[in-house]
């Protein structure tokens, strides 16, 4: 079964785009896993087990890295169009 979620994270650090970045550049690193990126917000899509387990594992290395930060999270089951547009 296929996974779409929607990911925002909010580092308690002044400079907040390092954290964002990264956090970013470690969902790049899974293959199996489709990601988009926009001025809100990031949006992944994959099968459920992956992105679940991606996101543990990264939010998880997040928090060791950077310290606090909220994560918040939208889940739908399956996948939509990340490239739609309106």
């Amino acid at each position: 079964m296929k996974l779409t979620a929607e990911i925002s994270m909010y580092p308690f650090n002044e400079n907040y785009l390092d954290p964002i970045q990264w956090f970013i550049g470690r969902v790049d690193s899974y293959n199996n896993i489709q990601r988009v990126t926009n001025a809100m917000a990031t949006q992944v899509c994959g099968e459920y087990a992956d992105v679940m387990s991606m996101l543990a594992v990264e939010m998880q290395a997040a928090h060791q890295k950077w310290g606090k930060a909220v994560f918040v999270c939208k889940f739908i089951g399956g996948e939509l169009d990340l490239a739609h547009s309106e």
